[in-house]
């Protein structure tokens, strides 16, 4: 793809929204039979020293420490790039709702490179949907690299295609179950940040987490299922695991919601390692099963399909809080990272 500006910031943080981060409780629609009453009971509070399960945590909500820059850690360098849909193989780009019509569209990317980062070597990295935390996360990052909580690792935080829902650009690169944006990723983002950011990315899928909010986070998910011999850990905020995709197929007849259905209880386990969140009011929560729509109901459900066929899973229920809340991720982001990575151990 067309490289459009390359800008090399060396303060090491984007003075960038919190992609996606919402910070009031969303209002859904429901259907007239509305899905049971969640049971608080089964879940454990959620700590600095929980493990794999099932946690909850409520308000008041506070900002995590690694959100705050400190004197004397190495800032890491800032990137901008962007890539335009017309050198796309995979998205050229699509009028909404309607096949066949190329819309083009620019697509933007943030990438953070570690200060600890060896030309040269091939270092691990995280990639995230929707450019979710781009804001805070360089600082997060800057922190806890600092204090080897989480390998020196370069992120890049990539936007979708634009729009949303059913017959949207962002639709058929999020909601469509399939390899085919871990693809697009391989094949057209990698060598493109590797090529004007100077950095040698990892081939190991243990080196590589992939992360995101709503149907950036299903798509996260979908990225190691389809391909686990690209990715093993995966971080998901207020899930899409629900009927969302568009155009219908047949192999996936409702979309994300065959994961916790039918896909993971059918299949051997898969090396993937998740931490997953959803809110006490996250969308649609009063909807009935029938809708195909609960994201509480679909959150819940992954959580206990993962628990069942015994995956490296941990699970946050919030109380008192919306879609991809702002207050939770902020609070929760740095411990969840530490937890996606624990296990890694770079290959010699």
């Amino acid at each position: 793809m067309q490289l459009k500006h390359a800008i090399l910031l060396t303060t090491g943080i984007a003075l960038l929204p919190l992609a996606l981060f919402a910070d009031s409780t969303f209002a859904p629609k429901h259907s007239a039979t509305q899905a049971p009453p969640v049971d608080f009971t089964k879940f454990a509070p959620y700590t600095s020293t929980s493990g794999e399960g099932d946690y909850i945590i409520g308000p008041p909500y506070a900002n995590a420490p690694e959100l705050t820059p400190r004197d004397g850690v190495p800032k890491g360098q800032i990137f901008h790039l962007t890539m335009n849909s017309v050198d796309s193989k995979i998205y050229p780009g699509i009028a909404k709702g309607v096949l066949g019509q190329i819309v083009p569209y620019k697509r933007n990317l943030t990438v953070y490179v570690p200060a600890q980062y060896k030309p040269g070597t091939a270092s691990p990295f995280m990639i995230s949907q929707d450019s979710m935390g781009r804001g805070e996360a360089p600082t997060i990052l800057d922190n806890m690299i600092a204090d080897k909580r989480v390998p020196a690792m370069v992120a890049i935080f990539i936007d979708s295609g634009g729009s949303d829902a059913q017959g949207s650009e962002r639709g058929l690169e999020y909601d469509t179950v399939t390899g085919q944006y871990a693809e697009f990723i391989e094949t057209e983002v990698l060598p493109l940040v590797a090529k004007e950011c100077k950095v040698t990315l990892s081939k190991d899928p243990d080196a590589r987490m992939t992360m995101g909010g709503s149907s950036g986070a299903a798509c996260a998910f979908t990225m190691a299922w389809y391909h686990p011999d690209l990715y093993h850990r995966v971080l998901s905020y207020s899930g899409t695991y629900v009927n969302q995709q568009w155009p219908p197929s047949g192999a996936s007849l409702h979309g994300a919601w065959e994961y916790h259905a039918t896909f993971i209880p059918a299949s051997k386990p898969k090396p993937i390692r998740i931490w997953m969140h959803v809110g006490e009011n996250d969308n649609r929560f009063k909807d009935d099963e029938s809708t195909y729509h609960n994201w509480v109901m679909a959150n819940n459900r992954m959580a206990a399909v993962l628990k069942a066929k015994k995956y490296h899973y941990q699970y946050v229920f919030a109380r008192e809080s919306g879609h991809v809340d702002g207050r939770v991720v902020r609070q929760t982001l740095p411990q969840a990272l530490e937890w996606v990575w624990k296990d890694y151990k770079p290959k010699k």
